[in-house]
């Protein structure tokens, strides 16, 4: 049968009916199916029973077997009015199955308030090919339900409050036309749900405060008109989750407030449109969320205030658009955006997580990390390999941004040195100057020593020098200046190589046969010490005075005392000006 008619014909006719499994019907109802230009599309015979006769079957507690039936209006709503029954009695119906029949109605074909009782419910291959259909608190009892392949030709459906029992769900590869969609307050029990391949028509489609038991449900493959999607408040058990490669419309997708059992979700390769998608509130145990390779598009897209204390939740290689992101005061054990171009604001003010991968990401708007109302506690956080085109809004003391990127297991010297340096640049271009020395003396070290490393590991014997050009730089560049960014340390630096220099000038006159021409030998200690003071003085300046000069090895020492003057007070008129003029 197929779904895309425009009209159809059924003619009833006198002779007789045999279904493939031997039951006979003393009616055939001829049916055919016609295209917008009155062109028969589609042809197909099926018995006739008139709907009175079933409402007997069902009043007699028999079987009812509609397979490869025409079934015309059939309703539960008169059944109960022809036997005068309250209008929310429920009415059993036994063993009951409808393969490959036609349900025709003008309004309303009605299973509401009907229990299937003693096995499996099967309308596989049927079609609904008129009017909306109802199974508004309906219970099934026992077996499989199951709607594989079925059509329902006008959209509106309605299993509000139904009760499917633990034998599974199978809707699975059928249509559904445009309209809403109604499964709220559904018990799907702990059979399997299985909603893959279906194409949902535009209208909203609601699972509010649905319960989903502990099987695995999928809409993998699924299609989903333009419309509202709706979750809140669902429930789900221990199974997994799957609507990989879904098309989402572009209404808004909503599981707020949805509660996730343990077993894994799967988003990955699902399209979502213009739409607004929201999580906010959501709660799930433990297990894993996925959303790799996914197309968010351009709506909103909010985890705000979710608890996924210990979920695994990864966004690898996903494309998000236009809309906001923002992962609020949420808590994961681990949120992977690897691979990602974010290309509007990202809000990562997450409450708490164990891992944050930014690792491989385009940024091309801003992120911000920055604590307001709350701490971002996250333990590790990883920047390797992105390309920052916007900005990141982080504290360096509030974020603990040095704790986070040293902790981490994976990464190299190179990459630690990486991070640290695209941090120092946006921290310049956000004006946060102190956070951007502090990140460039991370940078700085890391790269240093992993210079060293590389130096090494190539050649063994190269450490005869690369140890000393690396204590050199840890001394002269780190410890005495923090690489230029900070003017006191140098100043302190410079007063104390200054008084170094001034002992050994003051010491090596009783050892060696050297002196400065200025002072006399039978000058008491403490004027000697003065006048050295005053020599080193005017030779660690470079001003020079031609009162005092060296003789002997103090020569050599007065030469280096020079360059060092002139290096020290170079290094800190950098550190000084680098700081005045930011």
């Amino acid at each position: 049968m197929i779904f895309d008619f425009f009209s159809y014909k059924v003619k009833i006719r006198d002779n007789e009916f045999i279904t493939p499994d031997g039951k006979k019907y003393p009616n055939t109802a001829a049916i055919s199916f016609f295209d917008k230009n009155r062109k028969e599309l589609s042809y197909v015979e099926l018995g006739y029973t008139d709907a009175n006769n079933l409402y007997e079957l069902i009043k007699k507690g028999e079987i009812i077997n509609l397979d490869y039936c025409y079934v015309e209006e059939f309703s539960l709503s008169k059944y109960r009015q022809i036997n005068n029954l309250e209008k929310e009695e429920l009415v059993t119906i036994k063993a009951f199955t409808a393969k490959n029949s036609v349900f025709d109605a003008i309004e309303l074909t009605d299973f509401s308030f009907g229990v299937f009782q003693d096995g499996n419910v099967s309308f596989q291959n049927a079609g609904f090919i008129h009017g909306r259909v109802s199974f508004s608190s309906s219970v099934f009892e026992d077996g499989k339900v199951n709607f594989n392949s079925c059509i329902f030709k006008n959209g509106n459906l309605n299993f509000n409050d139904t009760n499917f029992g633990h034998g599974g769900v199978n809707l699975k590869n059928s249509v559904i036309g445009d309209g809403n969609k109604d499964f709220q307050y559904a018990y799907f029990g702990n059979g399997d749900v299985l909603f893959a391949n279906t194409v949902f028509g535009d209208g909203d489609i609601s699972f509010i405060n649905a319960n989903f038991g502990n099987g695995d449900v999928s809409f993998k493959v699924a299609i989903i008109g333009n419309g509202k999607i709706d979750f809140h408040y669902a429930t789900f058990g221990e199974g997994d989750i799957s609507f990989e490669r879904t098309e989402f419309g572009a209404g808004r997708v909503d599981f707020r407030t949805v509660e996730f059992g343990n077993g894994k979700i799967n988003f990955n390769r699902a399209e979502f449109k213009n739409g607004d998608v929201s999580f906010d509130e959501s709660e799930m145990l433990e297990g894993k969320l996925s959303f790799k390779n996914a197309n968010i598009g351009d709506g909103d897209f909010s985890f705000q205030n979710s608890q996924f204390p210990k979920t695994e939740v990864s966004f690898e290689k996903a494309l998000f658009g236009a809309g906001v992101v923002s992962f609020y005061n949420t808590s994961f054990s681990s949120l992977s955006l690897k691979s990602c171009q974010l290309n509007n604001y990202f809000d990562l003010r997450v409450s708490e997580a164990s891992l944050l991968d930014l690792s491989d990401i385009v940024v091309r708007d801003i992120i911000d990390l920055t604590p307001h109302d709350s701490n971002v506690k996250i333990k590790e956080i990883n920047f390797s390999g992105m390309r920052l085109l916007g900005r990141i809004y982080i504290d360096w003391r509030a974020n603990n941004i040095k704790q986070l990127i040293y902790c981490q297991q994976n990464t190299s010297l190179w990459m630690k040195a990486e991070q640290f340096r695209t941090l120092k640049q946006n921290f310049n271009a956000t004006g946060r100057y102190d956070d951007e020395d502090l990140a460039y003396i991370e940078f700085k070290r890391n790269e240093s020593l992993a210079i060293l490393n590389d130096g090494i590991k190539e050649n063994k014997n190269s450490a005869i020098w690369h140890y000393p050009v690396y204590w050199f730089k840890l001394w002269v560049f780190d410890k005495m200046g923090l690489y230029a960014t900070s003017p006191m340390r140098v100043l302190v630096s410079v007063v104390f190589t200054y008084l170094a220099l001034v002992v050994i000038q003051f010491i090596l006159p009783f050892i060696f046969n050297t002196n400065i021409n200025c002072i006399a030998q039978d000058a008491s200690l403490w004027t000697k010490f003065t006048d050295t003071a005053y020599f080193s003085a005017i030779t660690y300046l470079t001003i020079g005075y031609g009162d005092c000069s060296p003789v002997g090895v103090l020569r050599f020492v007065a030469g280096i005392e020079g360059f060092i003057g002139v290096f020290m007070m170079a290094y800190f008129t950098v550190a000084f000006a680098r700081k005045v003029l930011r």
